[in-house]
């Protein structure tokens, strides 16, 4: 059986198409905060934990698929595909961290 790259190419698309689909929520805005009030600024904190659990857990689906050994690169994809949903579950928990200062300064009962 012999292997050409127009029959790899569509199972290293499938794979990042598979592992991109994580959140598409739009990023919160830190000068925002200011306007935001107690109430909003509660479901933007709920918001950025479901997207760091959905990130989470399509950094978990990618890191868990068995890659075929034929398909040149394939690990080294899956590698670039979890790094690239760790780097943005960094991101989100910083947005959140961000979003709880601002709660916790502004709203006397999120404390």
């Amino acid at each position: 059986m012999k292997f050409t790259l127009t029959a790899i190419l569509p199972v290293i698309a499938a794979l990042l198409f598979a592992a991109g689909c994580s959140s598409t929520a739009a990023s919160l805005d830190p000068a925002k905060d200011d306007k935001m009030n107690c109430a909003e600024l509660n479901n933007a904190v709920g918001d950025t934990a479901t997207d760091i659990s959905r990130t989470a857990i399509s950094r978990g689906k990618v890191a868990n698929t068995s890659v075929p050994s034929w398909l040149l690169g394939g690990e080294r994809v899956k590698r670039v595909v979890a790094n690239r949903d760790t780097a943005r579950i960094e991101k989100l928990q910083q947005q959140q961290q961000t979003i709880i200062a601002a709660r916790n300064k502004r709203c006397p009962s999120a404390q």
